[in-house]
């Protein structure tokens, strides 16, 4: 069942999200050759919490994992496609750096993602990451009330396999408000498997829309710490979200820096 948001509710959830942008932006700035995953997820939960926010991540757990998540970010390296744990890790020139960024705020949540590139990265790498963050944005662009989510489903997986990647099936977006996952869940494919059939998103809708783009198959795996995922066949994946509430006017962005 969609929790449908009234206009004050987003207007919280945009303060959350604000907070998430503004993180995202710090890891930008810092994700550089030689520092670690784990002082981005330092700076990143210092930045959260002295905006009187909480990290959303930090003793996240879901069933079938023993351990809570340990950060407050995720940080997923080259072939790992999301939820990796920040470590002693060092950046290296030419890594691409996918961080997830979740933030509690006045009981509303923010959550947005983005790839970075660390130093100079190579010209397939870096078409990875245009056309991921493309299938985002062309998501976004197709959002409309009362409209059908498989058609937003579809926008991303055509623009992802149009230009030779695939999307990644076994995770997929949510719908976000006074808890980080909500309904509905939010698929970057269409056709068999996907949950997206049937379903609606009337305007008060808030979802986190969040391609998860790979450069050789859709495939992925669980690493054994229950957390991190990898693309099965080791190549790069690169992984771009926002938190967007569906308005009578279209598209409002929620984990921006500006409205």
């Amino acid at each position: 069942m969609i929790m449908l948001k009234s206009p004050r509710e987003i207007d919280l959830l945009r303060e959350a999200g604000l907070i998430v942008a503004e993180t995202l932006k710090l890891m930008r700035e810092n994700a550089r050759p030689g520092v670690t995953t784990a002082e981005l997820d330092r700076i990143a939960e210092e930045h959260i919490r002295g905006r009187g926010a909480t990290p959303a991540f930090k003793g996240y757990r879901v069933p079938g994992v023993r351990e809570a998540y340990p950060g407050s970010i995720c940080a997923s390296i080259n072939e790992e496609v999301v939820h990796g744990i920040p470590g002693q890790r060092q950046l290296k020139d030419g890594d691409i750096l996918s961080i997830d960024v979740g933030a509690c705020y006045k009981k509303y949540f923010g959550d947005a993602a983005e790839t970075i590139p660390v130093g100079s990265i190579s010209a397939p790498a870096q078409k990875l990451l245009e056309v991921a963050r493309g299938a985002l944005d062309r998501a976004i662009e197709v959002i409309r009330p009362d409209m059908e989510l498989k058609d937003l489903s579809a926008a991303i997986q055509e623009h992802a396999e149009s230009h030779g990647f695939s999307v990644v099936r076994k995770f997929v977006g949510h719908g976000i408000g006074r808890k980080m996952h909500e309904d509905p869940q939010v698929p970057n494919f269409v056709g068999a498997g996907s949950p997206a059939a049937d379903v609606r998103l009337p305007a008060g809708t808030v979802i986190a829309i969040e391609p998860m783009v790979n450069a050789g198959s859709g495939n992925v795996e669980v690493l054994d710490n229950g957390w991190t995922v990898r693309t099965r066949d080791r190549k790069l994946s690169a992984h771009f979200e926002h938190s967007v509430a569906v308005t009578s006017d279209g598209a409002r962005v929620l984990t921006a820096l500006e409205d």
